[in-house]
């Protein structure tokens, strides 16, 4: 049953793939749909036992590399995170399969679609289920190849290319370290299994190593390095350059990608590899303040941004930051709570976002819409969902998920926590103020179309809208209800077993009433406010941006990173391409290779031709010249 979890969108994605132009795009559609929801349904029958019966298994599906101390194998490890990951991978990819058979129904390359579709669900799954690095990394750059893939589906598009080469880029810069880390582990321990490596963390905790001429704690480098990949998968601060861009590809991608799977990828990497960073101080303290700079970051990019799809992106990038301030102040459960309830409302308002899009015929700009609540009523329904949720409005999903990691960090009580906290509080307020404004300035106020009229509006087809029902009902409950199995004290916490190590057991305290309420209280305090800023008094965004145009435009070109890699990167690089071309490559390895010798024999033909008069004299004395050369040869030899 496990290895079909796995085999089966594999399958799909080669049938799809290769016979999709004999089988028809309808069929192609269904093969994989349904391939990839029989695998969902397995994860489930999976995480049940994991749940109930405390199930764990090394399944070896085939030998991989055997040679000296290295042995890797294909295998599935089947314990609670990965029976979590499962879930998340396999239940999110049959929905977005589902809805795709209504969204991409005018594409005439919907078998490739489809087939792309499959193949990244398979490389997810064995990044997940891996039990060494070498199939982890595997699965890894599985996942970043499909991305380019989808990201540039619609290839006749050079924005949709560009954002496919620069997510690919960018996330070689991550890989790159994490390949690093992944030596290193080899180099000190011998082996790449985790169990066998994870075994061996506490007898190299004092040992240091030379890096770049510093010396450092071994453990603290392979921590850091490790990170790096995950920074660039997860597009953390420095590395997230590529994730609103990516926003280029099919809106399903975006829901698939950017929402429940590939980005969750690197926050996967911390938690499986608890064991190594519970050791090291300063990989966690680095890891707390890069996460909750990403999450102030994101959130306030979003703020002003007008393309709905790159607000819910910048949205994706900031929820990730709090992911990875819970893992850094060691709440590895509390983060993969955030993930799981994360996963099931960015993937509503992901594709909630694509039923708008398709309803105003491809329109993203937010400025745009307005006024359609009643003529979408079923996506306007399950958007207001997905927006309580990401908000963390009472009782809904991300209410639990995301205030347990505000909680967690204040309760942590070194300075790093403390910090975490206070910019998870104010990160909280600014999600929801994007979140709402998109909301507001999309379905309400006057229709601002000027290139269709709003009686061309219309609702998504049932085939779109399922999906987004199911979703919603992950969204509206699944913090509610896997709340004790993630984070509850006492036996619920055996739920996690091995999975997760912690040097040292997380607080069972309380923070202050006041601060409990804090949070919810901005939340819905936020609400009403947005509805004056960008409904009621829409004058007063303007004269605010007008009072701070220097601010506003900071925020708009997203802090000027783009710029900035530009200018230090891109341009460098091309200056110093352009001098390896036109010295070294022009000059001295065509100038002395190919262009040289064609260059002197053709002189020497030129001379030699001149021979070719006709005069017996001319001919006897090349002869003569010739042996005289050939005799002195031989002469000297």
């Amino acid at each position: 049953m496990e290895i079909l979890i796995i085999a089966l969108p594999l399958i799909a994605s080669i049938i799809s793939g290769f016979f999709g132009k004999y089988l028809g795009d309808r069929n192609s559609e269904i093969i994989t749909s349904l391939f990839v929801s029989i695998s969902a349904i397995l994860s489930i029958l999976v995480l049940y036992e994991v749940m109930f019966n405390q199930y764990e298994d090394n399944i070896i599906i085939a030998t991989w590399i055997n040679s000296g101390t290295l042995n890797v194998n294909w295998s599935m490890k089947i314990d609670a995170l990965s029976a979590i990951m499962l879930v998340v991978v396999t239940s999110v990819s049959s929905l977005v399969h589902i809805y795709s058979i209504g969204y991409m129904s005018h594409d005439p390359h919907k078998p490739r679609f489809m087939a792309y579709l499959s193949l990244f669900t398979f490389a997810m799954l064995m990044l997940v289920t891996s039990d060494n690095f070498i199939q982890l990394f595997f699965g890894w750059e599985g996942v970043g190849l499909c991305s380019y893939f989808l990201i540039g589906f619609w290839f006749k598009k050079d924005t949709a290319n560009t954002a496919a080469i620069k997510a690919f880029i960018v996330n070689r810069v991550g890989d790159f370290g994490f390949a690093l880390g992944i030596f290193l582990i080899f180099y000190l321990f011998g082996t790449v299994n985790y169990s066998e490596v994870f075994d061996q963390i506490p007898s190299i905790v004092d040992k240091k190593i030379s890096f770049l001429g510093i010396d450092l704690k071994a453990i603290d480098l392979i921590c850091l390095l490790l990170f790096v990949g995950a920074m660039g998968k997860s597009a953390q601060i420095l590395l997230h350059t590529w994730l609103p861009d990516a926003m280029e590809g099919p809106t399903p991608v975006s829901a698939l990608i950017h929402a429940a799977t590939m980005v969750t990828a690197g926050v996967f990497l911390v938690v499986r590899c608890s064991p190594i960073y519970e050791y090291s101080e300063l990989a966690l303290n680095i890891i707390t303040i890069v996460g909750m700079s990403t999450a102030f970051f994101a959130a306030t990019v979003a703020v002003v941004q007008t393309d709905i799809k790159k607000i819910i992106a910048y949205s994706t990038c900031s929820q990730l930051g709090y992911m990875f301030f819970a893992t850094g102040v060691g709440a590895y459960n509390v983060a993969m709570f955030h993930l799981f309830t994360h996963a099931f409302f960015k993937a509503l308002l992901f594709l909630g976002s694509g039923s708008i899009i398709h309803a105003f015929k491809d329109e993203q700009n937010i400025e745009k819409m307005g006024g359609v609540w009643k003529k979408l009523p079923y996506t306007y329904s399950f958007m207001i969902i997905g927006t309580l949720a990401l908000t963390g409005f009472p009782f809904l999903s991300g209410f639990y998920s995301k205030d347990a990691i505000i909680e967690f960090a204040y309760l942590r009580g070194n300075t790093a926590g403390y910090y975490a906290a206070g910019i998870g509080i104010l990160t909280a307020f600014l999600t929801s103020i994007y979140s709402w404004r998109l909301m507001f300035k999309t379905f309400h106020g006057e229709f601002n179309n000027k290139d269709m009229s709003i009686d061309e509006t219309h609702e998504s087809p049932l085939v779109m809208l399922l999906p987004l029902a199911i979703l919603s009902i992950g969204a509206i409950f699944s913090g509610f209800v896997f709340k004790e199995l993630f984070i509850g004290h006492g036996e619920q916490n055996n739920f996690w077993q091995n999975s997760i190590f912690f040097l040292e057991p997380l607080s069972s305290d309380h923070p202050p009433f006041w601060f409990l309420i804090l949070t919810p209280i901005l939340v819905i305090i936020s609400i009403p406010f947005a509805y004056y800023l960008f409904v009621k008094n829409k004058d007063l965004p303007k004269r605010i941006v007008n009072v701070n145009k220097p601010l506003y435009e900071f925020l708009l070109n997203k802090w000027y990173f783009d710029e900035l890699y530009e200018i230090v990167f891109i341009k460098s690089s091309k200056k110093i391409g352009l001098i390896l071309w036109k010295f070294f490559d022009i000059k001295i390895i065509d100038g002395f290779g190919p262009d040289g010798i064609s260059t002197l024999i053709k002189k020497f033909s030129l001379k030699a031709n001149k021979f070719q008069s006709g005069y017996i004299y001319q001919y006897a004395f090349v002869m003569l010249v010739g042996f005289s050369a050939l005799l002195t040869f031989l002469i000297v030899k």
